[in-house]
């Protein structure tokens, strides 16, 4: 690269994220570790880091590499993980998470991302975003470990909303399919819909009418869908987004990291188990840090929230340094992708029946 090239990319305008400092367990030091490995990686990033000016001026400061690069806004106060959504609501507006999610309505920056409690997140993000024209309910949607090349599978929603209709689970597929083009870069995703059995007769009366309206947009949307798929399909490659309601989606979500978290203690117990196991762990070593480096939640560490006017990346409360750079990476790439705005396109131009039916009824009573 010449030295006019290299003053050019230096030059370039930087994506910058928003980032709420203190949301997480493992508190801003975590955080500002975090943007400092991915800002380390990528120049082309830049953030607005909110809460206390103070202490993190200081955590800052001790990372060159942030130099120039990280803008520092004020908020003394915090939303706690067991803050209610309303309280956050009503009292919130000195928090560094209201101050990150206002960034990003201000335009200030593309996304906003925090290890914050999830529902106020979502609350503050619904209120001060406000949804997508056409949209009744957001959804969360996480990247599931699976078989496929691209090695990830899209699943939403995962607990934004306990409740979802026909129509709902139509504005999910249709989500998921754009996030799964932008955020895995799938130009004809298959959309699958969770159930209890893959036979068409089987499950809920939603479901079922869901069915039928995904099958039918299939053929205007570009995605391919399979039908009703299981939990074992979670994982596997016959599908690349899965699509249910909050609450089966989250209690999914949930179980699959307890399983995971004990299937990580039972291969530690069985290899100190014995001088042998011991032996046969340093054998097999490289093949259990390849393993361990495939199914580490942090590599896919951010649920991002869809529906609203910005996007938002939901980190782990726990994650340390590598789980908040992996979302911030999340956050980049649907950054650079226009991946708000191509969502607002999608969801704009696929009209749900709830819509044809108001219509319908508005006419029928003589409304205009």
């Amino acid at each position: 690269m010449t030295a006019d090239a290299s003053h050019a990319a230096q030059e370039a305008p930087r994506t910058v994220l928003s980032v709420d400092a203190m949301g997480g367990d493992r508190g801003p030091a975590a955080v500002v570790a975090g943007i400092a490995r991915s800002a380390a990686k990528n120049p082309e990033i830049a953030f607005i880091l909110h809460g206390p000016e103070k202490e993190l001026t200081k955590l800052v400061k001790r990372r060159k590499v942030l130099a120039g690069r990280c803008e520092i806004r004020d908020a003394d106060e915090v939303v706690t993980m067991d803050a209610k959504p309303s309280q956050v609501m009503r009292k919130g507006k000195n928090t560094s998470m209201w101050s990150a999610i206002e960034a990003v309505r201000n335009g200030d920056a593309t996304v906003c991302v925090s290890c914050g409690n999830t529902g106020a997140l979502m609350a503050l993000s619904m209120v001060r975003l406000r949804k997508l024209p056409g949209v009744n309910r957001p959804a969360i949607a996480c990247l599931w470990p699976s078989r496929n090349p691209q090695g990830f599978n899209v699943m939403l929603d995962v607990g934004a909303d306990i409740r979802a209709d026909q129509h709902d689970l139509l504005q999910y597929a249709m989500m998921g399919a754009s996030y799964a083009r932008n955020g895995l870069h799938l130009p004809r995703p298959r959309i699958g819909l969770l159930n209890v059995g893959t036979e068409e007769h089987k499950g809920r009366a939603e479901l079922k009418a869901a069915h039928d309206l995904i099958e039918e947009a299939a053929k205007t949307n570009d995605y391919d869908f399979v039908g009703f798929v299981e939990g074992g399909d979670i994982p596997s490659n016959k599908v690349d987004v899965i699509v249910t309601d909050g609450f089966t989606g989250n209690v999914a979500l949930k179980t699959a990291e307890g399983t995971a978290s004990l299937i990580s203690e039972l291969l530690r117990a069985a290899f100190k188990f014995s001088p042998l196991s011991r032996i046969a762990a340093l054998l097999a070593l490289t093949s259990l840090r390849r393993l361990r480096k495939r199914i580490d939640p942090r590599r896919v560490n951010g649920g991002v929230f869809l529906g609203l006017n910005g996007t938002v990346v939901k980190s782990h409360g726990s994650a340390d340094a590598t789980g908040v750079s992996s979302a911030v990476k999340l956050a980049f790439q649907l950054a650079q992708s226009g991946f708000a705005e191509r969502l607002a396109a999608r969801v704009a131009s696929t009209p749900t029946q709830r819509q044809d039916d108001e219509t319908f009824h508005s006419e029928s009573s003589g409304q205009k």
